[in-house]
Order: C-alpha cells, then sequence, then structure tokens
C-alpha cells in the first residue's frame, strides 16, 4: 500500500458501497484496500473503461466474500496532475454487498477515526 501513495492526491475521498459518509484521505483508502484485500477471494478484474480526456476510468471486477459471489466496479477520478482524487466503489447483487458490509464492519470497527480522517 506504500507504493499507493505517489498516485493519490492530497484531497483524495474514498466513497464506499456501504457507507453515506465518504472516506476522506491517505490513511483511510490505504485501510480500506488493505483490509479489503483480506476479505475479497478470487478477485478478477475484467474491463477497464475510460472517459475521453482520461480523467476517469472505471474498472469491472468479480470476487466472492464468505461464500457469496459479487461483481463491481471501481470508479477512480483523476486530477490534473493524474494523481487519484476520487476512488468510488459500487456493488451487486444485495447479498455479496451485505457479505462485503459485514465483513469490511467487522475488520474495521476499531478504525472509525481512520475513516474519518481524523488519523
Amino acid at each position: 500500500m506504500e507504493e499507493l501513495d505517489p498516485l493519490l492526491s492530497d484531497s483524495i475521498v474514498f466513497r464506499s458501497p456501504v457507507a453515506h459518509t465518504p472516506y476522506p484521505g491517505r490513511a483511510a483508502i490505504k485501510l480500506v484496500l488493505k483490509t479489503v484485500n483480506t476479505v475479497f477471494k478470487n478477485f478478477t478484474y475484467h474491463r477497464t473503461f475510460a472517459t475521453a480526456d482520461g480523467l476517469g476510468v472505471v474498472l469491472e471486477f468479480s470476487a466472492e466474500v464468505d461464500g457469496k459471489a459479487l461483481k463491481g466496479i471501481d470508479m477512480l477520478r483523476f486530477d490534473q496532475a493524474g494523481k487519484i482524487e476520487e476512488f468510488e466503489v459500487m456493488v451487486r447483487p444485495m447479498s455479496g454487498l451485505q457479505a462485503l458490509g459485514a465483513a469490511m464492519g467487522a475488520k474495521l470497527a476499531s478504525q472509525k477515526q481512520v475513516l474519518a480522517g481524523q488519523d
């Protein structure tokens, strides 16, 4: 995750598929991505879509969480310097989203300050 640091804007925001409030800051996004790597099984990226200006990319993926299959997309928005300033995730179906939310919630329950950008 430390190799991710140079790719992140100072104003990075992570938008979770299970949380209403966005998670601001590098510490929060690195914590979420590190944790999801322990939750997802059989994670695979399938397709990539980009906006004409190159400042937006969508990555389609599939994975399993606690035996529930899911499909999702990572939507990344870049600033003019090419750094990621927004990372938003969407997941379906509901059973996969619920399994992901439960697994991530259990692992991140003690990290609320980091997720709120108060690291």
